[in-house]
């Protein structure tokens, strides 16, 4: 079966759902596919701290009530360094916050907002095929229950993550790809308790780093740095708790409630970039062209400012005939994305104890959060990249 739209969209994540219902505000017609199913896409735990401008993107595409509704306003966000606390006060310093709000109940309110505009999204469409994207007839084939079928659309949007399709459809010698694979990962756990503090605490010990983080007044989100081998049986709820308890130290670990864990992962930890982003009719967004370690909370946020620059790109084209905004997408994607890779990767390596770690080196540590602790330059420079780079 042949059918035909303007932008052919892979992935039903936040982005590619962002993209369309972007799109469709400006009368632009999508399709978006999606391997999983609608419920597995709404399974998956992801981050949960919204930049400023990732705010502004979803209220501009009519999805922020419930956000606003049920969201934390965060004015700022707790660093320990051996149970010494410093809090770097966004509002005081930038006069701005951040947004705690799952990535799981963006994806919801963006689902239904696509239900309510008509569009369609296909999913468990199996063995998606990109055909002649560098062409102006880019075409994605696929199967859904059994029946092949053929999209043909002005434009295709790799919004499929890491280990989707679209990148892996372009020839090796048109892309360069730059990585850091740490040497740790984060294991985390969901429980329904009260949160630790009202804000994050970020800690570094020298046992390893951990986070207090959340999902609202009663779910709580907390990691502990942990090894490549580590497996997600070899942690018990108990001795998650122990280790989370021995690294913020007894004053932190005081106000700290605990419970059964609800969720329990480890993710390994990498920086990612692939160059360039686009390739004919191709654009690359969000994870499927760059990773970022959790650390400074930008994967999903550098995926918004993605979909921000396309879909500005893309309603200019089709609504004054004007292309050089697409012309330019990777570029200007890619400027915002590295200054996000370095912002990640500074707070990774100051926060973070690698194997190789020497005195000398945690010593360079202290003497970085002592800096950062006595200056407000360097926690004015920490705020305006926490909260996020303009758009």
């Amino acid at each position: 079966m042949k059918t035909k739209t303007q932008v052919g969209i892979v992935g039903a994540g936040p982005s590619g759902l962002l993209l369309a219902q972007l799109l469709h505000r400006h009368g632009i017609e999508s399709v978006v596919l999606e391997r999983q199913s609608r419920d597995y896409v709404l399974s998956r735990i992801r981050a949960g701290v919204l930049e400023r401008g990732t705010v502004a993107l979803l209220e501009q595409a009519g999805v922020g009530e419930r956000m606003r509704r049920e969201g934390l306003a965060h004015d700022g966000v707790m660093l320990q360094f051996d149970s010494r606390l410093h809090r770097i006060d966004f509002r005081e310093l930038i006069d701005s916050s951040v947004m705690v709000y799952g990535q799981t109940e963006v994806t919801r309110d963006l689902m239904n907002a696509r239900d309510a505009s008509g569009g369609l999204t296909v999913y468990e469409a199996q063995d998606v095929t990109l055909v002649d994207f560098g062409s102006d007839r880019p075409r994605l084939r696929y199967i859904k229950d059994g029946e092949s079928h053929e999209l043909e659309c002005d434009y295709i949007a790799g919004c499929d993550g890491y280990h989707g399709v679209c990148r892996s459809s372009v020839p090796a010698e048109k892309i360069q790809l730059f990585e850091r694979v740490y040497p740790f990962g984060w294991l985390g756990i969901l429980s329904r308790t009260r949160p630790l503090d009202e804000e994050l605490i970020y800690t570094s010990h020298e046992r390893g780093f951990a986070l207090a983080s959340m999902r609202s007044h009663s779910v709580s989100r907390y990691y502990v740095q942990c090894t490549l081998e580590d497996k997600v049986e070899d942690w018990s709820d108990d001795r998650f708790w122990d280790e989370f308890r021995l690294r913020v130290g007894p004053e932190v670990a005081a106000r700290l409630e605990t419970g059964p864990s609800i969720e329990k992962s480890i993710a390994p930890l990498r920086s990612f970039v692939a160059e360039p982003m686009r390739f004919g009719n191709l654009f690359l967004v969000g994870d499927a062209a760059h990773i970022v370690p959790p650390t400074g909370a930008k994967g999903l946020n550098l995926a918004a400012s993605d979909v921000g620059y396309l879909s500005r790109a893309l309603i200019e084209r089709y609504q004054t005939g004007d292309a050089r905004a697409l012309a330019t997408y990777s570029e200007t994607a890619l400027r915002r994305i590295w200054a996000a890779e370095r912002f990640s990767w500074w707070m990774t390596s100051l926060m973070h104890r690698f194997p190789e770690t020497t005195g000398f080196d945690r010593r360079v540590q202290v003497a970085e959060f002592n800096y950062l602790s006595g200056s407000r330059a360097a926690s004015t420079a920490l705020a305006e990249n926490y909260v996020g780079l303009p758009h």
